[in-house]
């Protein structure tokens, strides 16, 4: 079963998990772990290189030389466009804070005002993903054993996966549809609740 919002098929997972980021905990790691990059659309292709000279300062050098020489995207093994990585790890707009923390050089530049874009939608999203289809779009949860610090985080602070993501959520969709969502999450949550059920 999913939720119906406006165009898209949600999975009931946004309403019943708990999720909130631990960045001391997992350091960024699902900016540095996985087989390729983060998926990007032409448009943010386009995106990516037009911040890149102005974020590159904060990048490794390697990764700088590796963008300027293949691009700052590639297709994956399945033909789909993801972020340039470094050594097939991590994604070339790495930096790195304190603690070792991964964080991400577009988002960093865009907080400190120097680029007017944070950065790729999968990226923002995550760790929801979108598939499209001819007559909708899929709205899923990945789950990944590097964001177990995250589950548990949001647990203990009661935040869950719609929650945590109601920025990003709503800079995509828009409001209203952010509104929509919302209202279906906690009609859900009430019902399973009410009928005895742990949610």
């Amino acid at each position: 079963m999913m939720l119906q919002i406006q165009d898209t098929l949600v999975t009931l997972d946004l309403a019943e998990e708990f999720f909130c980021c631990d960045l001391d905990r997992c350091l960024g790691a699902c900016c540095i772990e996985g087989d390729a990059g983060a998926p990007v659309t032409l448009d943010e292709i386009g995106k990516l290189e037009e911040v890149f000279p102005l974020v590159a300062s904060d990048m490794a050098p390697r990764a700088v030389e590796e963008v300027e020489n293949n691009g700052v995207a590639y297709p994956d093994a399945d033909g789909e466009m993801v972020t340039t990585l470094l050594d097939d790890s991590a994604c070339a707009f790495c930096t790195f804070g304190k603690g070792g923390v991964c964080l991400c050089a577009i988002d960093k530049a865009y907080r400190e005002g120097r680029v007017g874009w944070r950065k790729p939608a999968s990226c923002a999203l995550y760790p929801v993903r979108l598939r499209k289809y001819k007559d909708f779009t899929a709205v899923n949860y990945h789950r990944w054993a590097i964001c177990k610090p995250a589950v548990e985080n949001g647990r203990r602070l009661g935040i869950r996966l719609y929650q945590f993501l109601e920025g990003p959520l709503t800079e995509y969709f828009g409001k209203e549809w952010y509104a929509e969502l919302k209202t279906a999450s906690e009609l859900w949550i009430k019902e399973k609740e009410d009928a005895g059920g742990k949610a």
